[in-house]
């Protein structure tokens, strides 16, 4: 329920609602989508059978060979969590306001939900990876270390078939510091651009992903993780792009209904999401310890 006050009303009154264009400067940069393979279809199960890797003997001429035994294991995407928002607008909400104030409230519920989805694909991939890196002390915030941190971990997924795919990396928005310090000081062209243009979201063949601190949390079956538990407080992610999948089936849906001694409409969003690191990808993830 919203309330309204006189001076909601007069402002409300005056007929032209800033409130979007405004607020949508502090929504939060989605990410997930940007990493991740996705899945929006109404399938229960996602499949990916994979069987033993085969080694080729080389030997000398001799036209014999031995028959291996090999196996086949099914990896699977199984449907887990929910993210779900809803409240209610009064009739006399929808009727004193001169814009449409249940489009907006849609808008940013769709949003909430989007970004509740969002920190829960990024902490699922995090915690999943088992690539591991410490780095040095000072971490992203020291500008010396930004180039043997990033060729360190370039080096750790480097020469597999999927490098094609295209790498990443997702810091917090205070680890930028040192990065843009070392943006602006590095070569020519690279320097003068950063210095015209700002941050740069690409360095060494790795996109770099911004999100808010507190991002990357400790949480054990929380209203935050769903029915996971992650302890990733002081980490940081990086990887191969598309190894891992998260399934929404039909993406984000909303609802309205009326309610029993009510006027106006209840309305909800929601959303439902299973993620999963695929078992023969999980080394090209990476858990970056911050030192």
């Amino acid at each position: 329920m919203n309330t309204l006050g006189t001076s909601t009303i007069s402002t409300a009154q005056r007929g032209k609602m800033f409130s979007k264009t405004l607020q949508h400067t502090l929504e939060k940069a989605l990410v997930a989508e940007a990493i991740c393979q996705v899945d929006r279809t109404d399938l229960k199960y996602i499949h990916n059978p994979y069987s033993t890797q085969p080694t080729a003997l080389v030997q000398a001429l001799a036209g014999t060979y031995s028959v291996s035994a090999w196996t086949t294991t099914d990896d699977s995407l199984t449907l887990t969590d929910e993210f779900v928002y809803g409240e209610h607008i009064f009739d006399f909400e929808r009727v004193v306001a001169q814009y449409d104030l249940m489009a907006d409230r849609f808008d940013q519920m769709a949003y909430a939900v989007a970004a509740a989805l969002d920190l829960w694909v990024l902490n699922e991939l995090l915690e999943t990876g088992t690539g591991t890196y410490t780095t040095p002390v000072g971490g992203f915030t020291t500008a010396a270390n930004i180039p043997i941190i990033i060729s360190n971990l370039n080096s750790k997924v480097m020469g597999y078939a999927d490098n094609y795919k295209g790498r990443f990396l997702v810091l917090e928005n205070s680890d930028t510091t040192g990065l843009m310090q070392y943006q602006m000081s590095t070569g020519f062209n690279y320097a003068d651009n950063a210095l015209n243009n700002g941050f740069h979201g690409h360095i060494a063949g790795v996109d770099i992903y911004v999100v808010r601190d507190s991002t990357f949390v400790d949480a054990a079956a929380t209203s935050v993780s769903g029915s996971k538990t992650w302890t990733n407080a002081g980490r940081r992610v990086f990887g191969v792009k598309g190894v891992a999948t998260y399934a929404a089936p039909r993406g984000i849906q909303y609802d309205e209904k009326g309610v029993t001694g009510k006027t106006g409409k209840e309305i909800s969003v929601v959303g439902y999401c299973g993620f999963r690191l695929w078992n023969a990808k999980l080394a090209l993830v990476v858990d970056i310890l911050i030192a």
